[in-house]
């Protein structure tokens, strides 16, 4: 309990609450323009370096097999693919293309917090658990990111056709929206920098040491801008707060069921390596998807994503849903 409230109280996320805080005050505090895009990038490049580095150590000290490496991440990438294409179509029907993508994306990444609560539970009750969950985490970043894109460029290019061109029916620019979907600047930087930490491995980690300790102070800048920024478009949100609320709990509560599915009866996981695969389908992103849809798809609208992320599933995640999906994983694999 202590670690889980530790987390919630930590500095970065309370830089979020003062970033709105502010905004409400009518504070003039601000974060200059270039710099968000700066934090944004360096946190997509830290994730990924680390999750290379993670995968780079468990294959290099023989801990886990290939094969049960490449299952558990190969079921990782799928869910971060399954998530968003479901959170996308229900969205759809209440909010605009943009924010449903982005919201979308949101839902079918992962939060790196939260899945640091769930470590920290584990390590508290000496659970065993693999690092290559860290890769994991760090993978579930860009199929949630790209499928946010792609269905943001096919839906709105159709809705442009529907408004501009109702006559004329044109075929979708696949090549267009791919070469956005998979090589926007956010995806190449976080799959290069998986592949940097893999290559470099344990001296590359080492080399970088001082870049990865600065992690919470930028993080602590860049939730500050999104706290500022989220606040001054909450009132948008006045309308929907029921409808969040309800999915916003609703929606990961089934990612974890099937999380759960997956990892006791398909994978045959420990209750280490479930939970933390369950943690990473339930959770939603506050830093990579919404500094990656900043980049992606400016039009959408960050108190869609940021608040509903961390002000909804992440607090309900790290108070419920880590004791609740260990239970629920216990009592299945006593079966």
């Amino acid at each position: 309990m202590d670690n889980i409230f530790s987390s919630i109280i930590s500095v970065p996320v309370l830089f979020f609450f003062l970033g709105m805080i502010a905004t409400w005050v009518k504070s003039d505090l601000h974060i200059p323009s270039p710099l968000p895009k700066l934090f944004s990038l360096y946190l997509l490049m830290e994730i990924g370096l680390k999750g290379g580095y993670e995968l780079f150590h468990e294959v290099s000290v023989g801990s886990s097999s290939i094969s049960e490496i490449s299952s558990s991440l190969g079921a990782c990438m799928v869910m971060a693919i399954i998530v968003p294409f479901m959170a996308f179509f229900i969205l759809k029907n209440k909010f605009e293309t943009d924010n449903a993508a982005a919201m979308a994306a949101t839902f079918g990444s992962v939060s790196a917090v939260t899945f640091i609560t769930a470590l920290s539970f584990l390590q508290e009750t000496n659970e065993p658990h693999s690092g290559y969950m860290v890769a994991g985490m760090a993978l579930m970043e860009s199929p949630a990111i790209i499928v946010g894109v792609l269905l943001y460029n096919l839906f709105s290019k159709k809705e442009e056709e529907n408004e501009f061109d109702k006559l004329l029916v044109r075929k979708t620019k696949w090549k267009d929206i791919l070469h956005e979907s998979f090589f926007n600047g956010s995806i190449v930087l976080i799959l290069g920098a998986l592949i940097i930490g893999i290559a470099c491995g344990q001296k590359g980690h080492d080399e970088l040491l001082p870049f990865e300790k600065i992690f919470k102070g930028m993080l602590s800048f860049y939730l500050l801008d999104s706290g500022i920024e989220a606040a001054q478009r909450l009132k948008k949100l006045k309308d929907n707060v029921g409808f969040l609320v309800f999915f916003s709990i609703l929606f990961p509560l089934f990612n974890a069921a099937l999380g759960i599915l997956i990892g006791v009866f398909v994978l045959d996981m420990n209750l280490g390596n479930t939970l933390l695969f369950t943690i990473l389908c339930a959770s939603a992103s506050y830093i990579a998807v919404p500094a990656a849809m900043r980049l992606a798809i400016p039009t959408s609208n960050p108190a869609y994503t940021v608040p509903v992320a961390l002000g909804i599933v992440f607090p309900f995640n790290v108070l419920i849903g880590i004791p609740l999906y260990t239970f629920i994983i216990q009592y299945l694999q006593a079966l």
